[in-house]
């Protein structure tokens, strides 16, 4: 019954900036981790970040210094904000989680975002 929705996709600039929130039906610290997938068309989809419970995250080397991923408990919120970002970050991306010791289980269903000029 875990539910999560991803906002925040949309068309951007070389160079300019977004944030995507995933938001989850409980609270983010029941998730061992909320992480970033994306998915490149006609590629497979890769982790690129993620949020730990821990409060310790995870970055793929080509998004790292560029994105960041924080949570608000709160809220039941994890954001990506999204930085210089490059054409090549065009994709879908989707919000997941996991349990301890599980992979990711729960998906939310993708927002876009296209990087052009």
């Amino acid at each position: 019954q875990v539910q999560l929705v991803e906002s925040g996709g949309g068309l951007v600039q070389p160079g300019g900036s977004l944030r995507l929130s995933c938001t989850t039906s409980e609270s983010i610290f029941n998730f061992y981790a909320v992480g970033w997938y994306r998915q490149r068309p006609g590629r497979e989809r890769d982790l690129i970040a993620a949020w730990q419970s821990d409060l310790s995250t995870y970055y793929v080397d080509s998004v790292k210094e560029r994105f960041i991923v924080s949570g608000d408990a709160t809220n039941n919120t994890v954001y990506l904000e999204m930085n210089s970002l490059k054409p090549r970050d065009t994709a879908v991306y989707y919000c997941a989680a996991r349990r301890a010791d599980t992979g990711y289980d729960f998906w939310g269903h993708g927002t876009q975002v296209t990087v052009s000029s």
